[in-house]
């Protein structure tokens, strides 16, 4: 088992969006419909729902119903959905719904609406329920009868997923399914990616919570529609700036009927709507047409190599050389944490590093030894490791005047005569000149600076072998 979660994702340079039109940003409004399909002992349910309600701290009741909170779910279907209706349709906005298959089914005029405002119906799971616990046959099983009411609620099955409740299982599980363009259960990016499970590219776009409605309802919160409308203009104004920066990115807005449909809370949405309608170079699509422009834009590529995923063997016989006839290092990083931050060079070289550095004295040492002389009897002898035959000729020591090569050759004998080691330096850093000044410099080294520049090096000398062959 590798660690699964993934901190590195797209790194420090992130793909150019390319939103249509040039946009800077790509903002999505998303409607989570959920009245109806909520926990409660007419729907078959153990107790009663305690979620996303305006009953701040309520708990399930099991075996009852709860007259208020039922009420205020009702809330959401009855006046909420019609009043977010409005402005949609009025504004000529896409949407996206979340739709629960069992709330779709209890919402004949609600559903009818959606369809005739042309918006995207993403599936919102069977039920509304937490699923954290859930076995994983049951989890599928319900994914699959999720898909089945919503094509007989709609008349198309959702090319779209987001669970909310999820369990860890749950991405892996509708991905299976091998239904969707998106799932939409993480939060981990301002831009949509490729996962991959059982080998097959599955495209994620990541949702978010923290513009999400229900923080009225949730600490820290929303307390009124003013303070709700200046976090989506933050939110707003950060990421167009850095789309016009050249780097667009994608803002999701989460909205529930009976919370921000409240009228108070509505006036914050409506504010923010006006406000981005203001800006050129603004995308409003739904979750479908990102992923359908994403899929186009940047389609899966699978990479060369997976350094994380690689068995022992095939991973020491890759990276056994980047430190020096070292592999025992590649070993020892094997046996550790490796992940998906490891599969860059950056983030493979942290891991092998790590071992270099928490190994002894006399390990590192042996690491240094098995770097051979600069210009000397090994390179005379054509007998230098592929790396270090290309590292040296980089800088044209294996072209050296007889001047030259005498140079190195006394230069060589003082420094191993001095410190007990080969002088070690990254070429690919230096000229000729540059190494034969470093190389005087450290000389004059106590042995223990010398033992950690020489460290230092064969470090920087492994980042560059890596960086030669990953990305």
């Amino acid at each position: 088992m590798r660690y699964p979660r993934d901190m590195h994702g797209h790194g420090p340079t992130p793909p150019h969006a390319n939103w249509p039109g040039g946009a800077h940003i790509a903002v999505q409004f998303v409607l989570n419909y959920e009245e109806g399909g909520e926990n409660c002992i007419l729907h078959g349910d153990a107790a009663s729902e305690a979620f996303l309600a305006d009953v701040i701290g309520a708990a399930p009741w099991p075996d009852q119903r709860h007259a208020n909170i039922e009420s205020m779910y009702e809330y959401g279907a009855r006046a909420g959905f019609w009043r977010l209706h409005r402005l949609f349709t009025e504004a000529q906005l896409p949407l996206t719904i979340y739709g629960v298959a069992t709330a779709l089914m209890r919402a004949p005029a609600q559903l009818a609406a959606m369809q005739e405002a042309g918006w995207e119906i993403a599936s919102h799971g069977l039920k509304w329920v937490q699923h954290k616990d859930m076995p994983p046959d049951e989890e599928r099983a319900q994914i699959a009868e999720a898909i089945r009411l919503h094509t007989v609620a709609t008349g198309t099955p959702p090319r779209g997923w987001y669970t909310g409740r999820s369990s860890l299982n749950t991405i892996d599980l509708v991905s299976e399914t091998g239904a969707f363009a998106y799932i939409s259960d993480t939060y981990d990016d301002d831009l949509p990616y490729w996962r991959v499970h059982q080998g097959k590219p599955q495209l994620i776009i990541p949702y978010t919570l923290s513009a999400n409605d229900m923080r009225f309802v949730t600490a820290p919160g929303f307390d009124n529609g003013q303070e709700y409308f200046q976090f989506l203009k933050d939110s707003f104004d950060c990421l167009y700036a850095e789309g016009l920066a050249g780097s667009p990115k994608m803002m999701s807005l989460g909205l529930h009927c009976r919370l921000v449909g409240q009228p108070g809370r509505f006036q914050g949405l409506k504010q923010f709507v006006d406000y981005i309608r203001s800006f050129d170079k603004v995308w409003i699509p739904t979750r479908l047409a990102i992923a359908q422009h994403w899929a186009a834009t940047h389609p899966y590529v699978a990479p060369e190599v997976i350094p994380s995923q690689l068995a022992k063997a095939d991973f020491v016989a890759r990276y056994g050389s980047i430190f020096e006839h070292s592999a025992w290092i590649a070993e020892r990083a094997w046996a550790g944490e490796l992940g998906p931050a490891n599969d860059t060079a950056i983030g493979l070289h942290f891991a092998l590093r790590s071992q270099f550095r928490m190994a002894s004295a006399e390990e590192r040492l042996k690491v240094l030894n098995a770097h051979p002389d600069l210009a000397g009897k090994l390179a005379a002898a054509q007998r230098l490791t592929a790396e270090s035959t290309a590292e040296q000729a980089s800088v044209g020591l294996d072209a050296l005047t007889d001047g030259e090569r005498q140079r190195f050759t006394m230069l060589n004998t003082a420094y191993v005569d001095k410190f007990g080691f080969p002088f070690i330096i990254a070429v690919r850093d230096n000229t000729k000149a540059s190494i034969l000044a470093s190389f005087e410099a450290r000389l004059k080294h106590t042995p223990e600076a010398e033992f950690a520049a020489a460290c230092a090096q064969v470090e920087r000398i492994a980042l560059l072998r890596l960086k030669a062959i990953l990305p």
